[in-house]
Parts: structure tokens; sequence; C-alpha cells
């Protein structure tokens, strides 16, 4: 913390707690398929999830050079640095990352 700020919300529904968007480092993306992987400047619908046994979200990732980038359909609650995200095509895992 550069600042030693923190802030706070009440409740599970309070605004701040919702982000449409996420970012993952290159070097933190790992493919199951790596047939799927994204050029620089690709993009692909996939289903997604940020945390363990979530209902699957529908999602767009984006491959560029500064980073893989996921964004939902519907704001998701809570997206922390340091989780993973998945992706996946129907049933089958394509991908996942480490939050950045």
């Amino acid at each position: 913390m550069e600042n030693n700020i923190i802030f706070v919300g009440e409740g599970r529904s309070f605004p701040g707690l919702f982000r449409k968007a996420l970012k993952i480092d290159n070097s933190e993306v790992h493919w199951v398929r790596e047939d799927l992987r994204l050029k620089n400047g690709e993009s692909m619908e996939v289903m997604a999830r940020i945390r363990y046994r979530q209902t699957l979200e529908k999602a767009t990732i984006y491959q560029f050079e500064n980073g893989f980038y996921m964004e939902f359909e519907n704001p998701q609650s809570a997206i922390a640095e340091g989780q993973f995200a998945s992706w996946y095509i129907d049933d089958e895992l394509i991908g996942s990352g480490v939050i950045s």
C-alpha cells in the first residue's frame, strides 16, 4: 500500500464491489488448448468464472501486447488480485490465469 488507505463499503451489494473487467499479465496466462491461444489484437467469446464453483458467465477475452483482458457481460462482485480467472468453451476448460 503506497498511501496506507483502506476503502470500506456496507453489504454484499455495495456498488464499489462490482467490476465488468479484469487484467491478467501475459506471463500469468495459461492455455490448456494451445490451438486456441489468442494472438495480439484478437478476441474470443467465452464462458468464464473468477471463483471455484461459480456459475459460468458470458465474457469476452482480449489479447494485447500489454496484457490479457477479460470483460464480463454482467458486473462481477469482488474481483481480487491473486484470484484465478478461468475461461471455457461450452464445458471445456480452455485456459486460466492469475488476476493482476
